[in-house]
């Protein structure tokens, strides 16, 4: 296959997004094979992220880029252009790329777009098959959705940091940026899910996607506990709601997660930790039971497993088809040989000299996955797609 193949060849998205969600649904979509201008505001430097640093890369006489690692992790597989999109000319320019493209993607506040005239309403008068996706932290509609929304936002509004942290200490985000990402995924499904219609029909339509609204759907099963009890879950910090033993231990020299998900593994875990009664006391002998009785068991399995390193608690349990494993620092997780195997650590050639990405998790065995272009510094194809006859051409 060639390099620039891929399922979504021939695909062109109009990228008027910054900062994460938007970015990481059109790195997607990008590396999936779509075609992919983003649009950076001049005024402002270009992306937010770009200033979201250090660190940066440096080029060979060691001057900061404005690659900031921020910046780089949802960006490849994409063109730069500078358009200032408050100019008539520069609004000209954007009908003139959506004109050319399938997929408009952005997250202006509610309406931000509709003084441009770059509203979907607006374009999809002379653009009826334009596939519009709009991310917004609370939506197009409801009482929020002229609110500003960040990540952080949307994790505390939706209800995921209640759930996350110490039982005792304050309610925790999440270590990343997930609310924008799961948004992303969400958006690059919608968008799929849009064009297979578009395909069809001959139909576009816009993409109403929320921060917040994506957030709560992923509270998944503490989401549906609540609404099915009517009980306001609780931080229980890496503890499982409804599994247990299900949560990160210390043994001797380091931590170690268990995920005993049945009885079976239950009795074989106790085995090894010589408590091979605990799998017949009837506090202990079901799931629901340990469930109950959660303080009373982990009393007895956190001195057990502090008895011995990590190393032996890991082999003796995989021996025993107990699920365990161990909790990485970032450093151990890239040096794996399990991430090596399965090219989640990338280089590739920037204008600036070479960068180090995470690669993407998809493997399809007819389409895979391709980087064909490094994070570009700002403005990198502003030149060549001004004008183009064919500006999405790679």
């Amino acid at each position: 296959m060639a390099a620039s193949d891929g399922p979504l060849k021939g695909v062109k998205v109009l990228d008027l997004s910054r900062i994460l969600a938007g970015p990481t649904c059109t790195q997607l979509l990008g590396d999936l094979g779509a075609s992919v201008i983003k649009v950076e505001n001049p005024a402002s430097g270009g992306d937010d992220t770009r200033q979201w640093g250090p660190p940066y890369v440096a080029d060979a006489e060691g001057n900061r880029s404005d690659l900031s690692a921020y910046y780089m992790s949802a960006n490849r597989n994409k063109k730069s252009v500078a358009i200032d999109i408050a100019t008539p000319e520069g609004q000209a320019e954007i009908k003139r790329l959506a004109s050319h493209a399938d997929i408009l993607i952005e997250n202006f506040k509610p309406g931000g777009l509709a003084k441009y005239g770059l509203d979907y309403n607006s374009l999809s008068q002379d653009l009826p098959g334009l596939v519009y996706c709009s991310i917004s932290g609370y939506g197009q509609t409801g009482p929020n959705s002229s609110k500003p929304g960040y990540d952080l936002m949307a994790q505390g509004y939706g209800g995921v940091m209640s759930l996350t942290g110490d039982p005792d200490g304050a309610p925790m985000k999440v270590g990343v940026g997930i609310s924008d990402v799961m948004c992303g995924m969400y958006a690059a499904v919608g968008i799929l899910a849009a064009l297979r219609h578009r395909d069809m029909t001959g139909e576009g339509q816009q993409i109403d996607l929320a921060l917040v609204d994506s957030q709560v759907a992923w509270l998944i099963n503490e989401g549906v506990n609540y609404l099915t009890s009517g009980n306001v879950p609780q931080r229980r910090g890496n503890g499982h709601p409804n599994i247990v033993p299900y949560e990160v231990y210390k043994t001797a020299d380091g931590h170690v997660i268990l995920a005993v998900g049945n009885d079976s593994q239950f009795r074989r875990f106790c085995d090894f930790i010589g408590h091979s009664d605990l799998a017949d006391d009837p506090r202990f002998a079901t799931n629901p039971a340990r469930l109950e009785h959660r303080d009373a068991l982990n009393a007895i399995l956190r001195p057990a497993l502090r008895s011995h390193n990590m190393d032996t608690v890991i082999s003796e349990l995989e021996s025993r088809k107990v699920p365990v494993g161990p909790v990485q620092t970032l450093d151990q997780v890239f040096d794996t040989d399990q991430v090596d195997a399965r090219e989640m650590q990338i280089t590739m050639q920037a204008q600036p000299g070479e960068v180090n990405l995470i690669g993407n998790p998809l493997k399809l065995s007819r389409t895979p996955v391709t980087y064909r272009r490094a994070p570009p510094v700002f403005g990198a194809d502003t030149d060549d797609i001004l004008g183009a006859e064919n500006p999405f051409e790679d």
